[in-house]
This record gives structure tokens, sequence and C-alpha cells, in this order.
């Protein structure tokens, strides 16, 4: 579960510290522009380097300085507890004057308050104990660490955290670009969904259980189908379907030729099983309801609250009053700026009510703008 993220100069994003400790969901809200997706930009440098990328031109560009201000190092801070242990991992990167690409600064790995390893540099050094070291060596100034490191076993505390990086789910769907063809399968969905075939693939390739989490939720939602066939086409490719059936007949639509609102049930459908089959998971979904009719929110948005529990996590942004309300006051928290020139700053709806600043309707003072 994630306890804490910390950015600096990241974007819009300066000293930023994300409050979320022992939260299961969280709400982000407020104004175009206020930082909401850089937040999920952010954690996607982590998610990447988590997949085992690890060249820092392939990870952050001379743009993700914040307003331009190279001399100042991009910082990410992340603590996660897993198995009853507390991970934090740190990077910083820099680009020197006269540079043209980014480099390590600082780098290190935490677990449990003892160093695994530790980086200045180029120098990388690796520890038994925090007393003992056991092995000192150099890095490319323009690679991260974390990637090179390899795990001894698949219960390698390395290993689960590097995992964990890895299958996070961080969504912004792109339904009309969506395809449900696949030429292999993964674990590892991208943010715009267009993977989403081997996504499907991998997930039920490797918890073939799954499949009935999936019928379950998607006939809940879409009452005439009769069922999903995921289609061998060839030696090395499938190519998903739906069959419908309603008044004695039926009708098979391919998975690309669904609605955008229809393809977001099956992502959500993957999710809930993905969570339940290989979880706990942590889900950041850049405004779910984007596609959705209204009726249809409330019922989305409680199904992803109520599966991502017990250790799972999922923050969500949205501009839906629907799905606002579907929140409590603790557990949103409003993303705000004064101005572009200015870095993002957050408060929790609690602490607007607890001033004084907040009476009545939620949904009601922010279309009046008397908070954001």
């Amino acid at each position: 579960m994630l306890q804490r993220l910390y950015i600096n100069n990241f974007r819009c994003l300066e000293n930023f510290d994300l409050p979320v400790k022992e939260l299961s969901s969280v709400l982000l809200i407020g104004k175009n522009g206020s930082g909401k997706s850089s937040i999920r930009f952010a954690l996607e440098v982590l998610q990447k380097i988590g997949r085992g990328i690890n060249r820092v031109r392939d990870l952050v560009k001379h743009k993700d300085f914040g307003w331009e201000r190279s001399q100042i190092p991009i910082r990410l801070e992340i603590e996660v507890l897993l198995a009853g242990q507390m991970y934090k991992y740190v990077l910083a990167l820099e680009l020197p004057e006269k540079f043209k690409e980014l480099r390590v600064l600082d780098e290190q790995l935490l677990i449990s308050g003892i160093p695994h390893y530790t980086r200045e540099g180029p120098q990388v050094t690796l520890y038994k104990t925090m007393r003992n070291v056991e092995a000192k060596f150099l890095v490319d100034w323009h690679l991260v660490a974390l990637p090179v490191i390899q795990a001894e076993s698949g219960s390698d505390p390395l290993n689960i955290f590097k995992t964990w990086l890895a299958q996070m789910l961080l969504l912004a769907p792109i339904p009309s670009l969506m395809k449900g063809d696949s030429t292999g399968e993964t674990l590892e969905p991208d943010s715009a969904g267009l993977n989403f075939g081997e996504w499907f693939t991998g997930v039920l390739g490797q918890y073939p259980a799954a499949y009935t989490q999936i019928d379950k939720y998607l006939r809940e939602i879409i009452p005439d189908i009769q069922d999903i066939q995921n289609e061998v086409m060839s030696k090395d490719s499938k190519s998903l379907s739906v069959n419908f059936e309603a008044n004695q007949a039926t009708m098979r639509v391919n998975f690309e030729d669904i609605s955008d609102g229809e393809k977001c049930f099956f992502i959500c459908a993957v999710v809930l099983a993905a969570n339940k089959s290989y979880g706990p998971l942590f889900c950041f979904w850049d405004e779910p309801d984007n596609y959705l009719s209204l009726p249809e929110v409330g019922h989305f948005i409680i199904a992803l609250r109520r599966a991502f529990r017990d250790g799972a996590q999922i923050f969500m942004t949205s501009h839906n009053p629907e799905a606002i309300r579907k929140f409590s006051d603790e557990n949103t928290l409003v993303l705000f700026r004064d101005s572009h020139l200015d870095p993002t700053r957050s408060r929790f709806i609690s602490d607007f009510v607890a001033s004084g600043e907040l009476q009545g309707d939620l949904v009601n003072a922010l279309m009046l703008g008397d908070i954001l």
C-alpha cells in the first residue's frame, strides 16, 4: 500500500507531498491544469523503472523540469508498505550546465529503514546489513540502478518491490484506439489501453479463474452479453470478440467495434479481476467516468472502490458530479494553483469543512467556484 509520494521540480509539482497513508481510495479533483495528471506522469516514471527501463532519457525529458529550472534536480520519493515491510525508494535526476542529457544524482532503496543499496553519481553500494557492505560497483551516470540489480529469488524483497512498481495500473484509456488483437500476453497494461488484448490474454492465461470475475461484472452492466471469445487467429495471434443474445437472436461484435463506454466497462472488469487474482494492486485511473452515461457512473465508481480494499488502493480523478458524490470528505483531495506560474497545492475537503470554508453541498460549491 502506498504510504507517501513526494515529488519536487517535476512539471507543476514542487515540494509536493501526497498525503495518502492508510487510504484505500482517493479522489483527486481540481481545475484543468491543476496537476492531477502530473501525479500520474510521475508515477509512470517509477512504473517504467519497475518494468526494466533504466536509461534516464527514456524516463524524463528536459521539459519535465518545473518552469524550466534545470538547475534544480527532479526528485521522486515513494514509500510503500508490502508484506509488512516499508520500502522507501529515492531518485534524484540532474542536468548539469552544458550537459545535453539528464543523469542520476542520487538513488537509494531502504527496506524497513535499512539501506538495501545507495548511490552517489555512478557509485552504487549494496548492503547486507546497515554496517556490512556487500559490494560496490559503478553504473553509467545516465542509467538508473534499480533495474540492474538482480534479485536472488522471487521472494527476495527487491523483487517484491520491483514487481509492485511494474504492476501498478496507471490508466488514462483512449477507447477509440483500443483493439482486442494480441500477439502475446502481459500483466502490464499501458496507460492508454492500447495493449488491452495482450493484458486480457495475460490475465486469463495465468489466472483462468479470472474469467468468472470478468463475466460476472460485465453481465451486471451489459445484461445481453452471452459470452466473450478470445479466438486463436494464427499460431501467435488472438482476437477478442463479444457475443450478444436477445429475443432468441445472437450477434457477434469484434471488440474494437463496441462503444467507447463499453470498452471502459471491459477495462474495469479486467482491473477488478487482476486485483483479485494477483493483487493487491495500486491503480491510478485518470477520469474513469469520461465515456460513461450519467446513470452508469455511480455503479462504476462504487464497484472500483469496493474492490480496492485490504491492502489495495485506487486513486481516481474526475470532474463528474456523480463520481464526486461517491467519495467522502476524508478521501477527496483538492488540487489547486493560483496560476500556471505557481506550484500545485492540495487540501482534503475535510480541511475545508473543519475551517468553515465549506458549508453545504460540495458539488454546488464546486459549480459556484467557492472552492476551486
